[in-house]
């Protein structure tokens, strides 16, 4: 018994070295391919291969970068756009998840409000941004609802799916205990359904940005969305990349910190 148990015990840590050095290796081959792009970005720039006034160079986005962190706008206008998109994400979830445990708890809802769903689904929603100004006036309102309206109807229909998905053997047995369709819900549904939902947040950390950067080219004097019409406007295409950049610095952070939270709850 004892030799078995030291080959099985040496097998688990010849396996738990292959994945901490294939991880390794991906983090090698990801910082490689950073690199590799901003080093070839920038070389290319001074060559003049690529046009350096559309293009700009990784320098002088640093250089800007500086500029803007020591004047204090850049911090301002993160700071507005984090907010709204963080703002937008927690609400567009929270009720695509409230209105997916609406159309589980009444069948004959979902049936009405199938059919709207795909119609509300394949509309494109950015089209709705001058009648969301117009209603709601142009500030936060407008464009954390532009954040919300994105990411609510595919939370809806994704999460729904997943609570029709569940088992039903797990509601049979509940059932033949007493529970109520609360109690079936609370107890089965949503617990089984927490993968899903997690997931779905990592889709709406996307869909989020976009809602609110769109948003803020229609109506905000704040914000990096505005940063990047500002920067169209004068045709400074390096403020322009230093605020796609740093969007895409803080949205993969947020979709960091999902897949962190995702991979408690799974591992729980």
């Amino acid at each position: 018994m004892k030799p078995s148990k030291n080959n099985a015990d040496l097998l688990h840590k010849q396996y738990v070295h292959s994945l901490k050095r294939e991880k390794r290796k991906v983090r090698l081959y990801q910082l490689l391919i950073f690199l590799l792009f901003f080093t070839s970005w920038e070389f290319s720039s001074k060559m003049k291969a690529i046009d350096p006034l559309l293009f700009s160079s990784p320098s002088k986005i640093i250089d800007l970068l500086f500029s803007k962190l020591h004047d204090g706008t850049l911090m301002e206008n993160l700071s507005v756009t984090l907010i709204e998109t963080i703002v937008g994400f927690i609400l567009g979830t929270l009720l695509g998840t409230l209105l997916a445990a609406i159309l589980w708890w009444s069948p004959m809802v979902s049936k009405v409000l199938d059919p709207y769903l795909v119609i509300l689904n394949a509309m494109p929603k950015v089209a709705l941004g001058p009648i969301l100004i117009v209603g709601l006036g142009p500030g936060y309102a407008s464009i954390i609802s532009m954040g919300v309206i994105i990411s609510i109807i595919i939370t809806t229909i994704v999460v729904y799916t997943a609570f029709r998905e569940v088992d039903s053997n797990f509601l049979k047995v509940l059932r033949i205990f007493g529970a109520s369709r609360f109690q079936c819900f609370w107890e089965a549904i949503l617990p089984a359904s927490f993968p899903t939902i997690i997931s779905t947040l990592k889709v709406n950390v996307g869909l989020s940005w976009v809602g609110v950067i769109v948003g803020e080219f229609l109506v905000s004097s704040k914000g990096l969305g505005y940063m990047i019409t500002y920067g169209f406007q004068v045709f400074d295409f390096t403020l322009v990349w230093l605020a796609l950049l740093v969007i895409a610095v803080f949205a993969t952070v947020m979709y960091q910190i999902v897949a962190f939270i995702e991979r408690k709850i799974v591992k729980e």
